[in-house]
């Protein structure tokens, strides 16, 4: 066992525009963890809804959770924001998720455990979509999908932001670097991941790292969801990258996306009739 006394201390990092709706429910999984959090960090990037709010009421009701507020108006962008929180972050291991993410309640013990090792200065782990059917299956099957490509990465091992860790140490070394991206063209994630090999530093995978998260980007239209999907390729070719091994995400991506978009929209469609046609009230990630 390690001694606790040598573990990494584990900020959790938090980007945010207008998430009034799910913010409670991803401070509550980030506070209820087996080990606690060195500090929780959401950066607020010019929301406009009751973002704000919601955080600093969770910061009245969990006093001791040490939760931040951190805000981010210079510039609109998930990249300038996640600066701005990792530059705040004080902890010896910067976390990273999304503001609709639900942690597992191990997941900071298991960041501790896996960066003691000094293996790697970064990782990533698998996700289960709360919000989708089948979690448990899905869940390792993303885990399983994840693990082949990090056997054909090679160098290149991905970062996914919504659930990954890097060490302040790590993030030091190539935060001047990282591309900035104003035209909103790439996986800011992927970009960080391409900058830390470019540096000759190790991105990991811990399978034990498991974050919980929404299929809400399944609802994207198909002209959306390419450009989203199409990233991948326009991240690594900034780079001059061209290895078509690290585009099997792409692929992956594209051939999930007709049946589970179809089956998200006829999900929605029983629900609101289960609800007399009114939407489900949003509950976030329960």
């Amino acid at each position: 066992m390690t001694d606790s006394d040598s573990l990494p201390t584990v900020s959790i990092v938090i980007p945010a525009y207008n998430e009034e709706a799910g913010i409670r429910h991803c401070l509550v999984a980030a506070i209820e963890q087996t080990v606690p959090a060195h500090e929780i960090i959401v950066v607020d990037n010019r929301s406009t809804d009751g973002t704000r709010a919601a955080v600093e009421a969770m910061q009245s009701a969990f006093p001791d959770a040490n939760i931040r507020l951190v805000t981010q108006d210079a510039e609109q962008g998930i990249t300038p924001t996640r600066n701005a929180g990792f530059d705040a972050a004080t902890g010896t291991v910067i976390g990273r998720i999304d503001a609709d993410s639900a942690l597992s309640p191990d997941w900071v013990e298991q960041v501790q455990i896996a960066f003691s090792t000094g293996e790697f200065v970064a990782a990533s782990g698998p996700v289960e979509y709360y919000d989708m059917p089948m979690r448990t299956f899905g869940h390792h099957a993303d885990d399983t999908f994840r693990k082949i490509q990090v056997k054909l990465a090679g160098k290149y091992v991905f970062l996914f932001g919504t659930n990954m860790a890097i060490t302040k140490e790590a993030w030091l070394a190539v935060r001047d670097k990282v591309c900035a991206d104003r035209e909103d063209l790439m996986h800011e994630d992927l970009d960080l991941a391409v900058h830390l090999a470019i540096e000759g530093l190790k991105v990991g995978y811990v399978s034990a790292m498991v974050v919980g998260m929404s299929a809400r980007r399944l609802d994207s239209s198909p002209k959306d969801y390419l450009y989203y999907v199409e990233r991948f390729e326009r991240t690594y070719a900034k780079h001059g990258i061209r290895d078509i091994r690290l585009l099997a995400p792409m692929a992956v991506f594209l051939g999930i996306y007709p049946a589970l978009h179809a089956g998200r929209r006829l999900q929605e469609k029983r629900t609101a009739q289960q609800w007399g046609g009114r939407p489900k009230p949003v509950t976030g990630a329960e």
